[in-house]
Order: structure tokens, then sequence, then C-alpha cells
């Protein structure tokens, strides 16, 4: 009895001590752009945490940051219990003469991306924005197109040796982005192909495709191989899902059939408190995709 009941106290023991299983990964995982909400860094992440989201998404926040500011910002984020899933890795493209249309200014564009790659490791970040830039004036579109690709490719190989997905984004050129060249996800798939990396995926931003084309249901199942990220906005106004001509219920019933299972992450300009918001947002599409 006693080498029994000694045995027993020395299992329950080391089942005590052992590690408790991860939880469960979420079929899709909730996200939002943080540049979208109000107030300082700090109040935007609780912002994101009160309303239930699993993750935020950075654009150059990082840019500056020291070894501190990461380490604080991860010890932030964990306190939260918020995942961080994505910053930009060229997030200065709207201010500085870079893009990935041009082949005179590869070099650059690289270790720029190479720079963001570092801040993705060390904030423990699985996915690093990628912006085509602005369109060169001088070159024809295949042209242009042509050296975007060879630049993926190559931004590709710097991912694989960081363990990064490096996500393409269009924007519509109509209302927000004028002159950008990658404006749609039609082109967005045909990169996709052509690059042909495991590293270099699509980042499928409902609400530019909506501006700048329309018929996303269609584009989005064509493209759902490659897509690891939705944006998700309505339109006109870049506002909260159900407040404009998107009928979200509809494209999140075609996405949820398709079997997509990665991010959908909330990008729109809240109109009234952001919280709650955001909590409704994320109920509807949790429910519209059958991910509650």
């Amino acid at each position: 009895m006693e080498r029994r009941t000694l045995l027993a106290a020395s299992s329950a023991a080391l089942f005590a001590q052992a590690p408790a299983p991860p939880p469960k990964k979420a079929k899709i995982t909730s996200s939002v752009m943080l540049w979208t909400l109000k107030g300082s860094f700090e109040e935007r992440m609780e912002a994101a945490a009160r309303a239930g989201l699993q993750s935020v998404e950075f654009v150059g926040e990082h840019y500056e940051w020291s070894d501190a500011d990461i380490d604080r910002t991860k010890k932030l984020a964990r306190s939260l219990k918020l995942g961080i899933d994505t910053l930009s890795s060229v997030p200065m493209w709207g201010r500085q003469k870079i893009n990935m249309v041009e082949p005179a200014g590869r070099e650059t564009f690289l270790k720029e991306v190479e720079k963001n790659l570092v801040f993705a490791q060390k904030l423990e970040i699985p996915m690093a924005l990628l912006m085509s830039g602005n369109a060169v004036a001088g070159l024809t579109f295949e042209q242009q197109f042509g050296a975007m690709v060879d630049c993926a490719k190559r931004c590709g190989e710097l991912a694989e040796k960081a363990g990064i997905t490096l996500i393409v984004e269009p924007l519509n050129t109509k209302v927000n982005h004028k002159g950008y060249f990658l404006s749609n996800c039609v082109d967005g798939l045909r990169l996709m192909k052509e690059v042909d990396h495991p590293n270099v995926r699509l980042l499928f931003d409902l609400y530019h495709e909506q501006v700048e084309r329309g018929d996303v249901i269609r584009t989005a199942l064509a493209a759902m191989q490659y897509v690891r990220v939705f944006h998700v906005a309505d339109n006109p106004g870049r506002n909260d899902p159900g407040t404009g001509e998107m009928n979200y219920a509809n494209i999140y019933k075609a996405i949820a059939k398709a079997g997509y299972e990665h991010y959908m992450t909330m990008e729109y300009l809240p109109l009234q408190d952001q919280v709650k918001s955001l909590e409704r947002a994320v109920t509807e599409m949790r429910t519209g995709l059958g991910a509650v």
C-alpha cells in the first residue's frame, strides 16, 4: 500500500509540474489594424483587448523602437492576452522613394525589408506587409510588373531566412492611394502565381478591392489559396461593416465555404464607441464564418 501510495503521489507531482497544453488555435484569428483606433499606443492595445480581439497589426509603430521598447511591447501584449501578427516591412514607402517596380532602387528596397524583418523576429511576429509602392513614369505596366515579380522573389528569400511570411497588399487608387502600382487583387493573384514562393502571400483587403474593381467574392475565391489575411471595412467611408454597400454576410459565407483558416483583420474607422463597434463587428464576422 505504501509503495502504491508513493508511486501515485510521485505521478501526481510530475503531472502538476508538466506545462499545460497550449490553447487550441482558433480556426479564424480576429485582429485589428492598430492605426484605426484612437488613443495612445497603450490605450489602443487595451481597446483591442477589451473588444475581445485575439491579435493586432502594426504598420510603422515599431520603426524607431529600441530593444527595451520591444520588450515592453511584448510584455504589454502578453498581459492583455493579445498576439501581434503583422508589421510593415516597408513602413516608409509613402514618405521615401522606395518601391518594388523600379529596378534601379532594388538594393535600397531590400535593405529596408531586411531591417524590418529583424524587428518582426524580435517582436516574434509571423508576418510582414510588403507594398509595391507607387508607379514610375516612363516605364510600361509590364516592365514594372516584371520588376515587382523579381523584387518579390528576392524578398521571399530574405523572408524565408528570417522565418517570416511576407503578405503583399494591393491598395485602391481611386480614393485612398492615388499612384499606387498594385491596385487590385486580380493583379495580386497574378503576382502570387509568378513569384511562386511559399514565404510570399496575399493580403486581400475587401474594402480596397471593392473600391477599385468590385466583384470581391469571385476574386477572393480565385485567390483563396494564397490569402493569409483579409482586411475588413465597408464602402464608402471605410467605416464599420454593415454601414455601406458591401454585403458582409454573403462575403463571410463565401470565405467560410472555401475553408479559409487564417486571419480576419478589422481595418475600418469606427463611427461610434470603438470597443463596442469592434465587439459587434468581430461577433458578426465569427458568426458569418461559422468560427464562433
